[in-house]
């Protein structure tokens, strides 16, 4: 396959894409038993789940892969798209977590496999950095904590990255399991 192209369909059954580490330790995506994997996995629960929607997968090369899209990436098309996306997306985000446990993926690549209906992702993405931008303006014309409600570890790393150098503020998770906040603080204040 080459490097940005689609595919559709059914693949035959393969191995497991396993992570070949590199001589410095950082887990590699095998994308092409990657993608015979997740067709083998939407296939079957697609049409285990009745769910009326078409995916297509979708790829990058790792080195254009620094604007921190995916190098696989699953788009869902078709009449059940509401289902997917019910709840905050609860049913996409949770056929992807399935996705990563049947591909058997090392967590520090989690990142690199994602799922998307509708623009959802790259919609919420923008709402993550558009609230962090302005949560760290109020930080500064307050001198006051500013605390996100509970998010998933990956909504807090967006805002982390987004706020990573910004004047005036520091970024830090507090709590434990599904109560972690994220909280901007003043720079000013330890």
């Amino acid at each position: 396959m080459s490097d940005g192209q689609a595919t559709t369909g059914k693949g035959p059954a393969g191995k497991r894409p396993w992570p070949r580490e590199n001589p410095q330790g950082a887990a590699q995506l095998d994308r092409e038993r990657a993608i015979v994997e997740l067709k083998r996995f939407l296939d079957l629960a697609l049409r285990e789940m009745g769910l009326a929607v078409e995916y297509e997968i979708q790829t990058q090369t790792p080195a254009a892969n620094a604007s921190g899209e995916p190098e696989v990436a699953v788009v869902f098309r078709g009449a059940d798209e509401a289902l997917l996306l019910e709840r905050n997306a609860e049913l996409l985000l949770a056929l992807e977590h399935v996705a990563h446990r049947w591909l058997r993926l090392d967590p520090r690549l989690h990142d690199h496999v994602r799922f998307d209906c509708g623009e959802y992702r790259a919609t919420r993405l923008e709402e993550l950095k558009l609230s962090a931008r302005v949560a760290a303006q109020r930080v500064r014309e307050t001198d006051q904590p500013f605390r996100f409600n509970p998010m998933s570890s990956r909504e807090r790393r967006i805002i982390h990255l987004e706020l990573n150098g910004a004047a005036g503020v520091r970024t830090v998770s507090e709590g434990a399991g599904d109560r972690r906040q994220l909280v901007i603080y003043p720079a000013s204040k330890k």
